[in-house]
């Protein structure tokens, strides 16, 4: 890539948010959305950016910007249920703002543009757990991937649950719900990245929002492409790539394709810049 189109890729992705930024500021008449999806493009921009610069932590920097924003200012200070139970809430209350509005720009669109960016970059569940010792898989990839699903159903019952009980004070149950969950995602989490030695576990066999992002991502605009001329096939790319993913296959079918967080670290350690 020539050096003076190096940083148009931060550009792109700061309009983009800027784009969804002012069009929910002025459909919904609030600022806030205005200063939320501009600080996440910025953060994110940022990150590619400072990947450019070959930094070697720019990844982990967004992911802290956006995690501990998300989980800490719009959960905790806010008490908005940002986890897949809050989407549920809206959706059956039919008020688009918040959660439903998070999935529909993170996890339901935005992945035909970013793939699972959002596991890569701003998830605060994989924020925290990607500092455990496991970044590179020391175990063969299970075939439980199943359990999501059973994941995906119990939050659906559980919100459906309390409407139908016609549950009193249910906005409070559901920032309870937030503290409560969370607990559990990080607690089984932890568990699953020493049981199997993996850090990205629970994303691969638990995490409910996956079933939205993979078949999404599977359409993604941004992804990893190997270039076949320069491809001597040592290997070090699967070796390297925290979700099992065959980035040396440029198919849309390619093994665990839909599982490809952009966290280019096949990118940055293929030798011969086939990436």
């Amino acid at each position: 890539m020539k050096r003076s189109g190096k940083y148009l890729t931060p550009v792109i992705m700061l309009l983009i948010f800027e784009a969804v930024a002012v069009t929910l500021w002025l459909t919904k008449n609030n600022l806030f959305y205005l200063f939320n999806f501009s600080y996440i493009g910025l953060s994110i921009s940022l990150g590619v950016f400072l990947y450019i610069k070959k930094y070697k932590y720019a990844r982990r920097i967004v992911q802290l910007l956006v995690g501990l924003y998300m989980l800490i200012y719009l959960g905790l200070i806010c008490n908005e249920n940002m986890q897949i139970e809050g989407f549920w809430y809206y959706l059956f209350t039919g008020v688009f703002e918040a959660a439903t509005i998070h999935y529909a720009v993170a996890k339901i669109f935005g992945p035909l543009i970013f793939g699972r960016g959002w596991c890569g970059y701003a998830c605060w569940t994989a924020m925290a757990l990607d500092f455990l010792p496991f970044k590179v898989p020391q175990m063969p990839r299970k075939k439980i991937g199943w359990i999501r699903y059973i994941t995906f159903a119990a939050s659906l019952i559980f919100v459906a649950a309390l409407f139908l009980a016609k549950a009193g004070n249910i906005e409070r149950i559901m920032f309870w719900a937030f503290i409560a969950g969370n607990i559990v995602y990080y607690a089984t989490g932890i568990i699953l990245a020493y049981a199997f030695k993996d850090n990205r576990a629970f994303c691969k066999y638990i995490c409910p929002i996956t079933v939205f992002l993979k078949p999404m991502s599977y359409f993604s605009l941004f992804r990893v492409k190997c270039d076949k001329e320069k491809c001597v096939n040592c290997g070090k790319c699967k070796r390297v790539c925290p979700m099992d993913v065959d980035v040396t296959d440029n198919s849309r079918k390619r093994k665990n394709g839909t599982e490809c967080i952009l966290c280019m670290e096949c990118v940055k350690n293929c030798p011969k810049n086939a990436l």
